[in-house]
């Protein structure tokens, strides 16, 4: 080998360490500057931080909105029972409300989320609210989640913490956080939670096109399909609340549904149906003060097509009757 190729190839390994030197100190940086200005308001920075968070979508801000003290009450699940607005039942129970659902999430992320804002708190909570739709029917444990979800956000490892802090988007928003910090008055993502989907869906027709009112026309199957007898969501239910929220009122709510999303009696799909609402209803009757809220049945409000944008998802129509027995069974628990 003649000096000049062993000349380059000494350089070239030259740059090589010093691009792998200057990339780990980049992303060293970058991490201590994301754990130091704590990007979702995670409580886990060693300063006093301004609180809470810009507007994001709120699987991300329930990070900072579950650990609000200024709350006592919270509200979980998926879209499902999204509508149901934190500041009705803060009037009507006298506790103050948090919604921390997340749109198309099932049992295993709202477990996460309950268990977050339940070690979140410095006294007690006064209520929770719990949606339970058909993701908590399944009898797979390990049922992948539909959509990705920040597990790492709400992981009690801080070592999982810092990990998750190495990925683009946490970067992108450690950025952002350093203009609501040192913005005076920033845009805040709403403290309570709340976010009406009514406008949304009305921008997709899904009120004024034809074809969108006549699917609501034809039978869907929501039961979950399980007639294995093991409801796994159930169990991790109990055994949280158990750990976690002993005494604490828990309001289990079957949401509402049309009545061509209802299963037709005698079948396969009934059976599945009642056995999930079986399982939920022992632990409401065995569980002290807690209740079931059973909208998922053929009532009036839900024989009418006009209150629903698609099988599952109801309008305020229905909603504020619905947290109006939320919070009617509330009062009772107390």
């Amino acid at each position: 080998m003649n000096s000049s190729t062993s000349s380059s190839e000494a350089r070239w390994r030259g740059f090589v360490r010093t691009f792998l030197i200057a990339g780990a100190a980049i992303a060293g940086a970058l991490l201590a500057l994301s754990l130091l200005i704590d990007p979702y308001d995670s409580g886990r920075s060693p300063f006093a931080l301004k609180t809470g968070v810009r507007p994001q979508g709120p699987r991300t801000a329930a990070a900072s909105r579950g650990r609000d003290p200024a709350f006592a009450g919270a509200v979980f699940g998926n879209s499902h029972i999204q509508l149901v607005q934190p500041e009705q039942l803060t009037q009507q129970t006298g506790i103050p409300f948090v919604s921390l659902i997340a749109p198309a999430t099932g049992a295993r992320e709202t477990l996460v989320l309950l268990d977050w804002f339940l070690r979140n708190r410095k006294e007690p909570a006064k209520a929770l609210v719990i949606g339970i739709d058909r993701q908590w029917c399944f009898a797979d444990p390990n049922r992948p989640v539909d959509h990705p979800f920040p597990f790492w956000l709400y992981e009690r490892s801080h070592l999982a913490y810092l990990r998750g802090l190495l990925r683009f988007d946490a970067v992108e928003e450690s950025l952002r956080r350093l203009g609501y910090l040192t913005t005076r008055s920033p845009e805040r993502a709403r403290p309570d939670g709340y976010w009406d989907y009514e406008s949304g869906y009305e921008a997709h027709g899904y009120v004024a096109v034809q074809k969108h009112r006549d699917e609501l026309r034809k039978h869907l199957d929501i039961s979950g399909g399980n007639l294995t007898g093991q409801f796994p969501a159930a169990v991790a239910l109990r055994q949280l609340l158990e750990r976690a929220a002993p005494g604490v009122p828990v309001v289990l709510v079957r949401p509402p549904n049309l009545v061509t999303a209802l299963p037709v009696p005698g079948t396969p799909e009934a059976e599945a149906d009642a056995a999930c609402r079986g399982a939920y209803a022992r632990l409401a009757a065995e569980r002290p003060r807690t209740a079931l809220v059973d909208w998922r049945v053929d009532r009036p409000e839900n024989r009418e097509p006009d209150n629903y944008f698609d099988h599952t998802h109801y309008r305020r129509t229905i909603a504020v009757p619905l947290a109006a027995d939320i919070a009617a069974a509330i009062s009772r628990l107390r």
